[in-house]
């Protein structure tokens, strides 16, 4: 049987690919105001469980829950025709009691 990594391991360039950025909006603000969730964009093919490790590799904290919701594109008219807004994926992460997240560190 192969020993389980207590130890974080280092942030793989994957998992930058997974979390594509995260979301400073309002609403954001007031979910996060507790300093426990944090929201980010993230891939649309992108599971639970991926979307957990690349948080918990990238930032080094520990990971208590996800909740994911798809957005669909927007149908846009204008003059010259129809088109379409790119539908996205976002994911409200809850961290454990002691972790933090803090994006706008530095500005």
């Amino acid at each position: 049987m192969a020993k389980k990594k207590t130890q974080t391991a280092a942030a793989r360039v994957k998992d930058y690919g997974v979390l594509l950025s995260p979301v400073v909006t309002e609403k954001s603000a007031v979910v996060g105001a507790s300093g426990l969730t944090v929201t980010f964009r993230v891939d649309p093919r992108a599971t639970k469980t991926e979307i957990r490790g690349a948080v918990e590799r990238v930032f080094s904290v520990k990971v208590d829950a996800i909740r994911t919701c798809r957005f669909m594109g927007k149908l846009k008219r204008s003059v010259t025709g129809v088109g379409k807004r790119a539908g996205y994926k976002k994911a409200y992460v809850t961290l454990a009691e002691g972790s933090k997240i803090d994006l706008v560190e530095g500005l």
